[in-house]
């Protein structure tokens, strides 16, 4: 019995306190609406964005500059547009009615850059004789072209070590030459007239001139 008491007790309560709970939060609902000038000329600011701080709400002003939002009293309400410092005024707790209407004045940011001072050439000759001596950097495929020369790879191929193949390749062939003349005397290349073309193609191409 004091089970079923309890039970209409409480929802006897939970429609008043539904009830105090959306008149509070109706009473708390603004309506904002207004207008964005420039603070230098009165001016209306078209696509000034009106946004709701912490909400992710927000607006955009009119070709005019006028706007209208809901919002809650309490909330910072944040106006931002590109040239100018953006400003936040904050609904008053304490407002009376559920309407609020202002007029947001905003003010040029100004951006002061690096001064520049560009002088002409004084003559044509000048200007010619600088396009002609600029030392102009290489780009990709003249870098790639002075790595693919015969002289730069012939110096890179002498001053890097031989690698896995290049190494297992040599010693192959110095097996192949040994295992040729195993248990006699090894030939003389004096007579052998691939070698003395061997020797005179390394005679041209410096390989016994001293690095």
């Amino acid at each position: 019995m004091k089970t079923l008491r309890y039970l209409a007790f409480c929802l006897f309560l939970i429609p008043t306190g539904a009830k105090a709970q959306f008149e509070t939060f109706q009473d708390s609902v603004v309506q904002l609406y207004g207008v964005v000038m420039t603070a230098d000329s009165l001016r209306g600011l078209p696509a000034v964005s009106v946004i709701v701080k912490g909400s992710g709400r927000g607006t955009i002003t009119n070709s005019q500059g006028v706007f209208s939002i809901v919002v809650l009293k309490g909330d910072d309400i944040e106006f931002s547009s590109v040239g100018f410092k953006n400003k936040i005024t904050r609904i008053p707790r304490e407002l009376e009615g559920n309407e609020f209407s202002l007029i947001q004045l905003l003010v040029t940011d100004t951006v002061y850059l690096p001064a520049s001072i560009i002088k002409p050439r004084p003559t044509r000759e000048q200007f010619e004789r600088d396009f002609v001596n600029t030392d102009v950097p290489d780009d990709n495929i003249e870098i790639a072209r002075q790595n693919t020369d015969m002289a730069k790879r012939r110096i890179l191929a002498q001053a890097l070590p031989r690698d896995g193949r290049e190494a297992v390749g040599f010693n192959l062939a110095q097996n192949a030459r040994r295992y040729y003349s195993a248990g006699q005397t090894p030939p003389m290349n004096i007579m052998n007239p691939f070698a003395w073309s061997e020797f005179v193609k390394a005679w041209k191409r410096g390989d016994f001139k001293k690095k």
